[in-house]
């Protein structure tokens, strides 16, 4: 397959640190360009890819003849970049969270649909190694009839503190944990959230959302960038005849914001020491779980071949759609403190 050309429209953390290496990993992909007008961000495209050409509109990006575009940049440009894809008629990845809310995110799908240009969402953390462990297991019945889940997604607050420019930790992380929920356990009958705001500008920074879903699981989640101390467990699943419970992720992440390339044999790993368990009893020892391989660059490889006409979308995106749902509930029930029910067929 002719390699697709993508160009990447952003390249502030997501961009340089996240799409940028593994679109490049990707065999099927080529980064053919990058969309900043910043002169910093234009010095570190130069020093991380000598020769890459920078442009300073989405139309020269186009012109450039690129194939695809992929647009990491701060979460009130989506919208807009997302229109003007469609218009140029090039297919586009938007890294999450995808919109503001539910409805703008529907009307761009809406319109990606009419033009016949295909839009897809950067769910990565499908691929992450744990929750692809709990998806084999899950596929295989190992724990039996799932009654909860549990899943956290926690980190310790860096030193200049988070940016404010992805929309809050719940459209942040809830974009991840809401999506997984999703995929494991399908439709959101019913939402309860609680939602920590800041004083000093109403940011939230940290939330917790039950989640009922259509077909009886209800799922806990949680989202944290205050963590004063240890992290709970990265998912928890029970089941009629066992409880896996697994304590942290792969690590994929942590190596690309360090300068490690994803192209490393142990990219993705996670040592036996770290895998998850399952228990099955007071006097059953637990048992280890062989965890699957992270693949982040699962998703270029994937979208290329849909640009190509040889296979789907990675992400449809109307679920981003039905996650944002999760989310503008969220925010409704954090706000009335009450349970919010969703309309089935949304």
């Amino acid at each position: 397959m002719t390699p697709v050309r993508i160009g990447l429209a952003g390249y502030g953390r997501g961009g340089r640190y996240f799409h940028a290496p593994l679109i490049g990993q990707a065999q099927e992909c080529t980064l053919a360009g990058v969309l900043t007008r910043s002169p910093p961000r234009r010095a570190e495209v130069a020093a991380d890819y000598p020769g890459l050409p920078a442009f300073g509109s989405l139309g020269e990006l186009a012109a450039a003849g690129i194939d695809a575009v992929v647009i990491s940049t701060p979460l009130d440009t989506h919208e807009s970049l997302v229109r003007q894809a469609i218009a140029l008629g090039l297919p586009a990845v938007c890294d999450k969270p995808f919109t503001q809310d539910a409805a703008s995110a529907r009307a761009l799908v809406h319109e990606a649909e009419r033009s016949g240009v295909l839009l897809t969402v950067y769910q990565n953390r499908r691929w992450d190694a744990d929750f692809r462990t709990v998806r084999a297991l899950l596929e295989a019945g190992a724990l039996g009839e799932v009654t909860g889940f549990e899943s956290r997604m926690e980190q310790y607050p860096p030193p200049s503190g988070y940016s404010a420019t992805g929309g809050g930790v719940l459209r942040d992380f809830g974009s991840h944990v809401a999506d997984q929920a999703l995929q494991l356990f399908g439709p959101a009958a019913a939402v309860y959230a609680e939602v920590h705001l800041r004083p000093q500008d109403g940011f939230d920074d940290r939330f917790f959302l039950a989640v009922r879903h259509a077909g009886g699981v209800i799922s806990h989640l949680h989202g944290d960038w205050t963590l004063p101390g240890a992290p709970g467990p990265r998912f928890r699943v029970t089941g009629r005849t066992g409880t896996f419970a697994v304590g942290s992720d792969d690590g994929q992440s942590e190596r690309l914001l360090s300068g490690r390339t994803a192209e490393d044999d142990s990219f993705g790993t996670v040592p036996e020491a770290r895998w998850g368990r399952i228990y099955r009893g007071e006097d059953i020892p637990p048992q280890p779980v062989p965890a699957e391989r992270g693949r982040w660059s699962s998703f270029y490889s994937a979208f290329a071949r849909a640009v190509r006409g040889t296979g789907p979308l990675p992400v449809d995106p109307r679920d981003a759609v039905a996650t944002l749902e999760v989310l503008d509930a969220a925010r409704l029930s954090a706000t009335r403190g009450e349970v919010v029910r969703l309309s089935p067929g949304r």
